[in-house]
């Protein structure tokens, strides 16, 4: 089992990248060496002749790393779609090798690697290829973020469901504002109702931020998330 974390959502758009990087800071105000991947990235911004990943660079400024961009995102693609769809369109490959090589150089690297996943579980990534297979074959343990709106905790519930189904090991839920809170019945009672329809761990709520400069992530994180539970898959 590697040493790190594998960010999920149970949908699009919750803010993995958010709480990855979050995360990550808050790891190495605790003096561990943490490094980040963003395997696969779609909606890529075009700068002439390459692809430039916003969420892998975000992830990779969060971690401080030396290593080049290209390596923390090994697979760009320009639709803002399942990676199956997206390189269908562009009639490109999904080189897993690709994505297996430079895994295990950040892991040689690192304390621990942060990786953020492409949407949900169940996002194709190969037509024989789901996220739940890469997170299967990294050998890493699940965060799974959550919406706090209205839906999220039978979405929740379904990803935690079919995660234990099959097979891997979840180190927590985080419910994450990702939008300026409503403050409506459903964000103030979703959180509550989740923790006490599932056996899994409650990391916490993570406030919705303006600023997502690295040290307010860092502060955001100690203040609202209990890290020490992701600390048991982290130091071993």
């Amino acid at each position: 089992m590697n040493r790190g974390l594998f960010i999920t959502g149970t949908d699009t758009g919750v803010g993995k990248t958010i709480i990855a990087g979050a995360i990550i800071a808050a790891m190495h105000s605790r003096g561990i060496k943490t490094g980040a991947m963003k395997p696969i990235e779609t909606g890529c911004i075009s700068t002439g002749k390459s692809l430039h990943p916003s969420d892998g660079a975000f992830l990779k400024d969060m971690a401080q790393m030396d290593e080049p961009l290209n390596q923390v995102t090994p697979l760009c693609f320009g639709p803002s779609l399942a990676p199956l769809v997206a390189s269908e369109i562009e009639g490109r490959t999904i080189d897993l090798q690709k994505i297996r090589k430079h895994f295990r150089m950040l892991t040689d690297k690192y304390e621990a690697v942060i990786v953020e996943g492409i949407g949900g579980l169940l996002v194709p990534i190969k037509r024989d290829y789901l996220v739940l297979d890469l997170v299967r074959e990294l050998e890493l343990p699940l965060v799974v973020v959550a919406r706090p709106s209205l839906g999220t905790i039978n979405h929740t519930l379904l990803t935690v469901n079919y995660a234990i189904k099959e097979g891997l090991r979840i180190a927590g839920i985080i419910i994450n504002f990702s939008r300026f809170p409503e403050g409506n019945i459903a964000e103030n009672t979703n959180p509550q109702a989740i923790q006490q329809l599932t056996d899994i761990p409650f990391i916490g709520v993570f406030p919705f931020l303006k600023d997502l400069e690295r040290e307010n992530l860092e502060r955001a994180a100690a203040k609202h998330l209990n890290l020490d539970l992701l600390l048991r898959y982290i130091q071993k």
